[in-house]
């Protein structure tokens, strides 16, 4: 006879579904995932998912909240340890590269919510969530600029949505494979380090 699980408060339960969940779309897409199948992944019946999130879309939201919400805090771990602002730039890069490959950036699921943006309500989350994510980026090249480590005659709200793109076809790159390729990406990687960085 199985022990029956302990019962979690509802703040862990809710956060082992959103983990649970996460690694799911990340394998798969919103489209194809089911809600049994994020059920049987977080190991609880449907109706607790439920419970937690009124419908699949809502408990997509908050696996891209906290997709992000994770990358910013290490992004944030990273540039605490530079006491110089002016080495932001490229720690931010360093913290990104090492955790794509365990799929744990919010640019693959960014790159599925594109692929639904014909429902309103994900077009309209994931508006505000990329210009979130391109203000924190923004304000990162800002103060590097401000410490002199990025020519003044730089845009930080263009360089940051310009990283952002390069992100995204990372990304495409990650799911179609052999568009780009790896010496490519190391050539972006090495141009824009001398875009942001070569102060006059």
């Amino acid at each position: 006879m199985s022990t029956p699980k302990a019962r979690l408060p509802a703040g862990e339960r809710r956060a082992a579904l959103v983990d649970a969940a996460l690694r799911t779309f990340a394998e798969g897409s919103y489209r194809s995932t089911t809600t049994a199948e994020l059920a049987r992944a977080a190991g609880v019946t449907e109706p607790i998912l439920y419970r937690h999130f009124g419908c699949k879309r809502d408990l997509y939201f908050a696996c891209l909240d906290e997709a992000w919400a994770r990358l910013r805090a290490a992004i944030e771990r990273t540039i605490a340890e530079e006491d110089d602002p002016r080495d932001w730039p490229l720690a931010a890069a360093k913290t990104v590269r090492g955790l794509r490959d365990r799929r744990a950036l919010p640019l693959h699921i960014w790159l599925q919510a594109l692929g639904t943006a014909e429902d309103p309500e994900i077009r309209r989350y994931l508006r505000r969530h990329l210009r979130q994510v391109h203000a924190f980026f923004a304000d990162i090249m800002r103060k590097t600029q401000e410490a002199g480590g990025m020519p003044p005659e730089r845009d930080p709200e263009a360089e940051a949505w310009i990283n952002l793109a390069i992100g995204l076809l990372r990304s495409v790159e990650g799911r179609l494979g052999e568009v780009v390729g790896e010496e490519a990406f190391t050539k972006i990687a090495e141009s824009r380090r001398t875009w942001l960085t070569q102060v006059q």
